[in-house]
């Protein structure tokens, strides 16, 4: 008689069920295998949110709402902020109105830079130039950069504030003359003479003097910030906290190279327009 039709012998059937329950065994090891690594990639991804949370982005600051400190236009083009007869220390601030790091960083610590000039703890000097070599970005930065080279320096530092709340996204072109001057009036500078600067790009020359000044420098990337001549930490730029406490250590010492602490008041309110 052939194999075939033939019933399994009790051996064989007790072998059989031998090699499914070492089947079903080797299943159940696998599937813990993977509940496993399921579990820990779980904890990866919670430990992960949780490290976001707390070393990720700070929260922003509220805008400043006081007092600004007087504004200055210096020889070179910069805005310098400072209460009179506050030298130090000097707060060199490079940036591209273009630039989203920028942005972000004004809203992180630019309340803070302005109380503390305020309170008379500190002269920060604003230099904005054109970082950006491609367009749209630096036709962007260049028409901002002229902007606010033509605006008076007694309405300076607010404008300075509304070209980073109308900042185009990056990509599009942005910065048109028309909301230039728009957002002048807005601030109370209606003067012709404004319109025509912005128009004619009147301070185009004082932009390329700017950014050539920022390559002599050391600048390689916006924003940029020296404390008496010292480029800042990265932890700087985010904390209002580290802000203060780095000025306060700063506080008396001698601006160094390349820091601007003379003639805030050199080029007087007037040189901003044309």
């Amino acid at each position: 008689m052939s194999d075939q039709g033939r019933e399994p012998s009790a051996r064989e059937r007790l072998a059989d069920r031998q090699a499914r329950a070492a089947a079903r065994q080797r299943r159940q090891r696998m599937l813990l295998v993977i509940l496993g690594a399921l579990a820990v990639v779980a904890v990866a991804v919670v430990a992960g949110v949780v490290t976001l949370n707390r070393h990720g982005e700070k929260p922003l600051e509220k805008s400043y709402q006081g007092a600004l400190a007087p504004a200055a236009r210096q020889r070179d083009g910069s805005v310098a902020m400072a209460q009179p007869g506050v030298t130090a220390p000097v707060l060199d601030v490079w940036e591209d109105f273009q630039c989203p790091a920028c942005k972000a960083m004004e809203e992180r610590i630019g309340a803070t830079m302005k109380q503390l000039a305020a309170e008379g703890r500190l002269k920060v000097v604003y230099r904005p130039f054109q970082l950006f070599q491609q367009d749209p970005l630096m036709a962007n930065s260049r028409r901002a950069a002229n902007a606010a080279a033509c605006m008076p320096a007694d309405h300076w530092v607010r404008y300075h504030d509304k070209l980073y709340a109308e900042q185009p996204p990056e990509g599009e072109t942005g910065f048109p003359d028309a909301d230039l001057i728009r957002w002048a009036e807005q601030l109370g500078v209606a003067d012709p003479s404004f319109a025509a600067c912005v128009r004619g790009n009147q301070k185009i020359k004082t932009v390329d003097q700017a950014s050539a000044q920022a390559g002599r420098a050391g600048v390689d990337a916006t924003p940029y910030l020296a404390l008496n001549g010292k480029k800042v930490r990265n932890d700087v730029l985010g904390s209002p906290d580290d802000l203060r406490k780095a000025v306060a250590k700063a506080g008396g010492g001698s601006p160094g190279p390349g820091s601007t602490q003379s003639s805030a008041a050199s080029g007087g309110a007037g040189e901003g327009t044309a």
